[in-house]
């Protein structure tokens, strides 16, 4: 068995196999219609934007659009789909991202937050919202926790993250870390920046969370 602690690198051309499953068709063409509509002439900020699966849908909807991602080798792929011609991508995870000169008024994250080490989840929301302007709506979008009868958590680290074992492509088995946040922990973390009308919403497959932060006065 060939365990890796960062198995997302070799896994960049297989990412779309989470929207490949044939369960998943309704909740995903739900989404297809409803996340476009919440972007519409935004100035729009995507963090691990993988393969671009969501930006190809979100992207014709925006004014201007930011994706992220930590790996060359996914913005490779993100960067030839359909309807990303206005997007600029680059190479950066949250944190290490400067301040734009112009903050962004809408945020979205797909598939993000689970893999995100718990230790990490103060700092990269400090990140995200130092790029926000007031009144800036964020989603994030997730699997929910019946992909964890697919890939059951198999594990904990001391920081109380979980790690399940993805399998790859040349036959070997992956390590990656995956958390199922709950409404509780959101509310912690979201409680320092004032976010408002907050809304948890789970599918059969996935969840949505999205806020808006506080306009100013």
């Amino acid at each position: 068995m060939n365990w890796d602690d960062d198995g997302y690198a070799e896994r960049v051309a297989f990412y779309d196999t989470v929207y490949e499953q044939p369960e998943r068709a309704l909740d995903l063409a739900w989404l297809r219609r409803w996340l476009p509509q919440q972007y519409f002439g935004r100035r729009v900020l995507e963090l691990a934007c993988g393969s671009g699966y969501w930006t190809q849908y979100l992207a014709p909807a925006a004014r201007a659009y930011l994706a992220l991602d930590v790996s060359p080798g996914a913005l490779a792929l993100a960067g030839q789909r359909p309807g990303v011609g206005g997007v600029a991508f680059a190479a950066a995870e949250i944190e290490a991202l400067p301040k734009p000169a112009e903050s962004f008024d809408a945020a979205f994250a797909g598939l993000w937050f689970s893999h995100l080490p718990r230790q990490r989840r103060e700092a990269a929301l400090a990140a995200l919202h130092g790029c926000l302007a007031p009144g800036a709506t964020v989603i994030l979008l997730d699997n929910g926790e019946i992909q964890g009868g697919q890939f059951p958590v198999m594990e904990y680290d001391e920081a109380g993250n979980g790690y399940q074992r993805r399998p790859r492509h040349d036959g070997g088995e992956s390590r990656v870390l995956k958390n199922f946040p709950t409404e509780a922990e959101f509310r912690i973390l979201l409680a320092p920046y004032g976010a408002a009308e907050m809304a948890l919403l789970r599918r059969e497959h996935f969840w949505l969370l999205r806020y808006r932060l506080p306009s100013r006065h």
